[in-house]
């Protein structure tokens, strides 16, 4: 598994930033799909990525080596052969966060193309878990598992405090089982939100 990816990490830590040319080759459908796979389960070839999202081998090779050309992945150094190379996510967070992206049109676009489709995979992942999770997971994974909603009202202070300790629970997590294989392992992901809601009357 490799590291989380967010819309908005916090300012101290050292992720890359991802410049207008990489969010814009970023702003794909298919190429959002082929980045998440590789965040959540490691390396693949064009050919289990195509199994996995229903399109070509054809077409998820393109779309590889337009990911690949701006070092968003790479291929996996000793796997593979010429016709079947796997590729894989680097390690580390980044964040589509780009003051100097947002100052053109071409980068806002990109940037909300990219934000829209991984909030909407992320939707669609948990709708798909709700649907099955109850009924077909076993019981410890179930157990295991936390969907939950709380408000509190909060200061700003207060709500990036909040934040950090949590994105600080999340990189203990990764970088302790990032690599970790074996019998009952599985892939999981963990979502965090945290953001304000418009004030009393502005949503009415």
């Amino acid at each position: 598994m490799q590291d989380q990816t967010d819309a908005r990490r916090l300012l101290d830590r050292n992720d890359r930033i991802l410049d207008a040319g990489a969010l814009r080759a970023l702003a794909h459908p298919l190429r959002v799909q082929i980045y998440d796979i590789l965040s959540q389960y490691g390396p693949q070839t064009a050919s289990s990525l195509a199994s996995l999202t229903g399109e070509s081998s054809g077409a998820t090779s393109y779309h590889l080596r337009a990911l690949a050309k701006h070092d968003l992945i790479r291929e996996v150094d000793g796997r593979g052969t010429a016709r079947e190379r796997w590729w894989e996510r680097p390690v580390g967070g980044v964040s589509f966060a780009n003051p100097e992206a947002m100052k053109t049109p071409s980068g806002r676009a990109a940037t909300q193309v990219v934000m829209t489709e991984f909030l909407n995979r992320r939707h669609q992942q948990l709708m798909q878990y709700a649907a099955r999770g109850l009924q077909s997971e076993p019981e410890d994974w179930q157990d295991g598992s936390l969907i939950s909603t709380a408000n509190a009202r909060l200061t700003s202070a207060q709500m990036q405090e909040l934040a950090e300790k949590l994105q600080a629970l999340l990189d203990e997590t990764v970088g302790k089982y990032r690599d970790q294989r074996g019998e009952g392992v599985r892939p999981v992901t963990m979502h965090v939100d945290v953001f304000p809601l418009p004030e009393e009357g502005a949503h009415r």
